[in-house]
This record gives structure tokens, C-alpha cells and sequence, in this order.
């Protein structure tokens, strides 16, 4: 494979970083992720979710989904070399705070992935496991395995639903719904990963349940009404916005509330685009519904509000 360098700057360039903010630029989150063309989930959302917390998206694409808003019927991967050189291309020209793992295709792209983790091992890992069962089972395996020996144990956080979770890590329990939050961290924990982020845990009502948990104990717990309606690239979005808030200087029981916080507002001002599921609105905060716009007042119409999490950078 071959690239060329960029050319040396000159002195007096206009966009040398010291002349742009220098250390208030926003800090960058570097995410693993595959291209979705519906924009529910993959690179596009974890772009407009680290945005709008007020970070800067530093996106590696590891392979293609073939998919609507109705299924998922396909996945083409990014050869694993190249998934390795962008990311090393970026992180020696931007400092990378946080990095965000989401489904990115394969053994191979995993461990590349991990071995890119490893040189950078003082940045956290925020990992999510999606629902795979439209994929083949083999794919499955073979990927579930490989996440689990090369990933989890660079990984300080790990986001899932509840039930996605639970088949994975407690096979012997998928029968029952209400393993508690612990139970998952403990077996986490075995697999070098301190901390889990289970989402959409059964409880009493019209309630779900979102607990941040180590072995030891529930850190958070946070429950929201459920929406009723079905959602694409939810464990997505709060995942990027955990990876978001963390590298904008959060505390990690503060970035999982808020986290939370910012998916149970972008589900509620969710939009069905298509003739399946919903869609997430991740810039639900630019939108004031009360406001009236006169269409003949042009400044009224470039207005660019602030960022959701606006105290953070």
C-alpha cells in the first residue's frame, strides 16, 4: 500500500493550530465503526452524537452495511490493514482522548483494532456489542470470540442490552430476564473489562431500566419511560456519547447519566424515515418547537445554538 505526505507547513500559515484555539480545540474521540447508508447507527450517528456533545469525530470506517430501515441483510469489510493505517495516521496527527469501538465486521478488523488499542493504551475503550442475530452464525461466533480474547481486555467500558449481554456472557442464563446488572459486570470483569453499561433492563410498568455497574456494585441506575416504538442504532448512540462525554473531561458515573440523558431525548424526538423502524434524532437540541421563524429574517434562519453538553469544553 502506498500514500504520500502532506508537505510542511510554513511558518506564518494562517491555520496553524496556535493561531485556531490550541488547547481549547475540542477534544477528539476516534470511533470504530461500519458506514450504515440508513444513517441510524455506525459512523454518520457516532459522528453527529460526538458533535453535539461537543467533541471532535475522528471516524475510521471498518466495512459497509447492506441494510434498510426494515433489515439488515449484508456486510461488506474494510481490509483490516487499512483499518489499522488510518487509525494509526490520525492518532499521530490528532491527540485521541477517548476511542469508540462499535461493529466493525470481523475477526480480522478486531484484532487490528486491538493491536492499534494496545500502542494507545492510556486512551479508554468504550466497546459496544450490538444485537448480531442477522448475521451468520458462524460470522457470529467467530466474531464474538475474538472480541472477547483481543478486545475486552483493553476495554473500560462495555455497552449492551440487557438481553445482548446476557446471551453473551451468561449463556447459562437466558432464560432469565432479570439477571441483575452485577451479575454481567462480574463476568465482564473475568474478561479484564471494570465496568458495563447494560441498557433496556426489564422492570415494573412502562419502564426501562440503564445501570452502570462494576463487580461490586450498581454506580448508576436510571430508568426512562418506553417509547413505543422500534428504534435502529440506539446502543450506538449512547456509546458514542459515553466515549464523547468522558474525553470532554466527565466523570464516568456523571458521562453514563448523561449519556442516558441524551438517548432518552433522542428517541423521543425520533422520526420513522422510511417504511421500518425509527430513527433517533441526535440533534433534537438544535430544534426549539416553540420558537417562530420569520422565513424573511435570513439570520434567524444560519441561528447555531450550542452544543448539548455546552459546559464541557
Amino acid at each position: 500500500m502506498t500514500h504520500s505526505s502532506a508537505p510542511d507547513r510554513p511558518q506564518d500559515d494562517p491555520l496553524l493550530p496556535e493561531q485556531l484555539g490550541g488547547d481549547d480545540s475540542p477534544p477528539g474521540v476516534l470511533s470504530f465503526n461500519a458506514a450504515d447508508p440508513v444513517g441510524a447507527g455506525g459512523l454518520s450517528s457516532d459522528a453527529l452524537v460526538i458533535a453535539s456533545i461537543g467533541a471532535h469525530p475522528l471516524t475510521v470506517t471498518t466495512g459497509i452495511y447492506l441494510r434498510d430501515t426494515r433489515d439488515a441483510v449484508g456486510h461488506a469489510t474494510i481490509d483490516d490493514a487499512v483499518v489499522a493505517e488510518q487509525a494509526r495516521w490520525l492518532a499521530e496527527d490528532v491527540p485521541v482522548r477517548t476511542i469508540k469501538v462499535g461493529f466493525v465486521g470481523g475477526a480480522e478488523q478486531i484484532a487490528a483494532i486491538a493491536g492499534f488499542a494496545a500502542d494507545y493504551a492510556d486512551v479508554p475503550v468504550i466497546a459496544y456489542m450490538p444485537d448480531l442475530s442477522w448475521w451468520d452464525e458462524h460470522e457470529i461466533d467467530s466474531y464474538l470470540d475474538a472480541f472477547r480474547e483481543l478486545l475486552l481486555p483493553q476495554t473500560a467500558v462495555l455497552v449492551g442490552n440487557n438481553t445482548t449481554l446476557r446471551h453473551w456472557l451468561l449463556p447459562e442464563s437466558i432464560t432469565d430476564r432479570h439477571a441483575r446488572a452485577t451479575d454481567l459486570a462480574r463476568a465482564a470483569a473475568e474478561l479484564g473489562v471494570p465496568y458495563v453499561l447494560v441498557t433496556g433492563i426489564p422492570t415494573l410498568g412502562d419502564q426501562l431500566g440503564n445501570v452502570l455497574a462494576s463487580p461490586q456494585a450498581e454506580l448508576l441506575s436510571q430508568n426512562f419511560e418506553r417509547i413505543d416504538a422500534a428504534f435502529l442504532g440506539a446502543g450506538d448512540i449512547v456509546s458514542a456519547a459515553l466515549a464523547a462525554l468522558l474525553a470532554t473531561g466527565s466523570e464516568l458515573t456523571e458521562a453514563a447519566l448523561e449519556a442516558l440523558q441524551y438517548l432518552d431525548q433522542a428517541l423521543d424526538h425520533g422520526f420513522r424515515p422510511g417504511m421500518g423502524r425509527a430513527v433517533a434524532d441526535r440533534l433534537f437540541w438544535t430544534t426549539d418547537e416553540d420558537a417562530e421563524v420569520d422565513i424573511d429574517d435570513t439570520s434567524a434562519l444560519i441561528d447555531i445554538r450550542h452544543p448539548f453538553n455546552e459546559t464541557k469544553h
